[in-house]
């Protein structure tokens, strides 16, 4: 089996069973890293999809009357592909800090591809839960007020948060598996990600 299969069979199997998943990312050579560009880079932009649409301003597109359903899946593209490339780089960047300063090895590309296979619960929360989404409110989904502003709303919403914390919990999970660390040390350094995006975000502000 190829290199390049093995890493798409471990895209479903990062759900399954994550710790081979990550074990697998400490080999750095030059193959692997090649075979694992495009799963990675699809989970990404599935991911900051998902993320983009589950925003407020995604809730409000068909309020503006110049938004059509095809504008609508433009825009979600686009600002998908943003959100995918500001997270990879930014929350990647934060990611391999945070493992160097409990005294990480690896470098800033396994920290991104890290970062990439952990968000696979919400690159599925795209496939899965999106298509119920609009086949249960249609339109609506896109509308302040529609038939969405109720208790099956709120119900995906809370789906969505489960996907959400899904990846929190991968990527806890992949941090110790891939520096062979206890569960505390992992969590120290993902407070330390934490600690490094809520300065970039004050500095952006300030800025």
């Amino acid at each position: 089996m190829s290199p390049e299969r093995k890493w798409w069979l471990r895209v479903p199997g990062v759900l399954l069973g994550p710790r081979a998943v990550f074990v697998a990312l400490r080999d750095d050579s030059h193959e692997e890293v090649d075979a694992r560009q495009e799963p990675v880079l699809a989970l990404v932009l599935l991911a900051g999809i998902a993320a983009v649409l589950g925003t407020s301003t995604a809730g409000r597109l068909f309020d503006d009357p110049e938004y059509d359903p095809l504008l609508a899946a433009v825009w979600a593209v686009v600002g998908g592909g943003f959100y995918a490339f500001a997270g990879y780089w930014l929350i990647g960047g934060a990611l391999y800090l945070g493992s160097r300063g409990l005294g990480g090895l690896g470098d800033y590309r396994r920290a991104r591809h890290l970062l990439a296979f952990a968000v696979a619960p919400l690159a599925l929360s795209l496939l899965a839960l999106w298509p119920l989404e609009l086949a249960a409110f249609g339109a609506d989904v896109f509308r302040r007020g529609g038939s969405d502003d109720g208790a099956a709303g709120t119900l995906f919403d809370g789906l969505e948060l489960a996907f959400a914390l899904w990846s929190a919990a991968l990527l806890l999970v992949g941090v110790r598996a891939v520096h062979g660390w206890s569960w505390g040390r992992a969590l120290g350094a993902l407070g330390l990600v934490a600690l490094f995006l809520a300065a970039f975000a004050s500095l952006s502000s300030v800025l």
